[in-house]
């Protein structure tokens, strides 16, 4: 298991803090308090490292299925219409949670072309809350596969502020490919195809790049 990029200056940033923090206990406090701040520090630091962990896991593939772009939990399975980029188009709305323990690396369901990609700035609300798709700090892509069009949103929530998103118009994407990363807990709306066959239900849990959400029609 590797260090995923975006983790690493924040890690660095937490090494020295809980380093210099460390050493000014050490000048000027009692040896127990210094070494209870130590540990602390440690404990602060290897669960900074352990947000930041990116897996290795098999590169699975396979154009007919939308595999789950995160890890986590399902919240949401339901028929909507898609408004920002496919004009009112039914679709199934599959969301998965992730809490603050779950690996933060977030896949390509399906490989394509890149069709559309924006940024939008918003609200902070907990991730949960049915309006976070539509009000809160997130980003939308839509990957045409040659047959269909995906489209899944990354969006941040009440802790989560920064959003890391590599998506590019035009370019081709390989599925379960990095996509991007959300740091310290949000979720991700997957926007399926009419006529889709949901492969899960609310309560389970997935893992990303390896988890099928669905068959496409």
């Amino acid at each position: 298991m590797k260090i995923n990029k975006e983790g690493y200056t924040i890690i660095a940033v937490t090494l020295v803090a809980a380093a210099a923090v460390t050493a000014v206990c050490f000048m000027l406090t009692p040896a127990w308090v210094a070494w209870s701040v130590t540990a602390l520090a440690a404990g602060y630091f290897a669960m900074t490292v352990f947000f930041f962990r990116e897996p290795r896991r098999p590169l699975l593939q396979d154009p007919d299925v939308v595999f789950s772009p995160c890890d986590g939990r399902v919240v949401v399975v339901e028929p909507v219409r898609e408004r920002e980029f496919l004009d009112g188009a039914e679709c199934v709305q599959v969301s998965v949670f992730m809490n603050v323990t779950n690996v933060h690396v977030n896949w390509y369901p399906v490989g394509g072309r890149v069709a559309y990609f924006k940024h939008h700035h918003g609200r902070f609300m907990v991730a949960w809350h049915p309006k976070s798709s539509e009000e809160n700090e997130r980003t939308t892509t839509v990957v045409d596969t040659g047959r269909h069009r995906v489209l899944f949103r990354q969006i941040a929530g009440l802790v989560a502020r920064r959003i890391v998103s590599y998506a590019r118009e035009g370019e081709t994407v390989t599925q379960n490919s990095k996509c991007g990363f959300i740091k310290f807990g949000s979720r991700v709306d997957v926007m399926l195809p009419a006529g889709s066959e949901v492969l899960v239900k609310i309560g389970d849990r997935v893992k990303g790049s390896q988890t099928p959400l669905a068959r496409l029609p």
